[in-house]
């Protein structure tokens, strides 16, 4: 699973300024299971955004938001009150942020920031990652991880290598930059590259909370004698 924590309200609405009309989509899967985007949440979260003076036009649960077909799926389901909406609010892992957003042509929102948990992180195979930066950023980056679009993670903008829109690195691919200006560009959203904070990753956003590690099973990692304990109980 990828874990997630909710973002602070004041950040979310911040970044939803300029839009008056919301759509939410939540995800059933992991985020879920993190106390992210389970029913509750997310009745809290829509009822907190309508208290700072928005409008909600629906909510979509997805079963697994970093399915994008089957993401792509549901929205389809709630086009009208999705085209209704300025923006997506995603309550979601980062993949499931992007899987919203290649759904629709509409600037869309994390509501959670994805942490590190160590080991195997287990999602549905798709081309989206999430590097579990503890920062999503995908409302400014046109719903494009720039930490996994672009190959050197780079967080301001192209090297200066590509050519002809291709990776220098890995000529195969597309420039990830070039694909997030495209897609701010085609949203009319181009000045949000403006609004980037000018930071350096923070590594330590990508662990979870105390309280959180000691109940997930990354802190049995850090348990002395875990191995011998899991022994005995074989």
């Amino acid at each position: 699973m990828i874990a997630s924590e909710l973002k602070p309200l004041d950040e979310i609405l911040e970044r939803m300024e300029d839009e008056a009309n919301v759509f939410v989509v939540a995800c059933d899967g992991c985020a879920a299971g993190c106390h992210v985007s389970d029913p509750d949440h997310t009745e809290e979260m829509v009822k907190e955004l309508e208290e700072a003076g928005k409008t909600v036009t629906g909510v979509s649960r997805v079963e697994m938001a970093c399915n994008s077909g089957l993401t792509a799926l549901m929205l389809a389901q709630y086009l009208p009150a999705v085209n209704q909406a300025d923006g997506l609010l995603v309550m979601s892992c980062g993949v499931g942020v992007q899987s919203v957003a290649a759904a629709v042509e509409k600037p869309v929102h994390p509501a959670a920031n994805s942490i590190h948990l160590g080991g195997f992180q287990g999602l549905w195979r798709s081309e989206a990652r999430c590097a579990q930066c503890g920062d999503c950023m995908l409302d400014y980056t046109g719903g494009i991880c720039p930490y996994t679009a672009c190959s050197k993670g780079l967080t301001h903008g192209s090297c200066g290598g590509p050519m002809d829109g291709k990776c220098e690195v890995d000529p195969s691919i597309p420039c990830g930059w070039e694909r997030i200006y495209e897609r701010l560009a085609a949203l009319g959203k181009a000045d949000r590259l403006r609004e980037m904070p000018a930071r350096l990753r923070d590594y330590r956003h990508m662990l979870p909370m105390k309280e959180r590690r000691r109940s997930s099973l990354w802190a049995l990692e850090l348990m002395e004698g875990d191995s011998e304990t899991a022994g005995e109980g074989g």
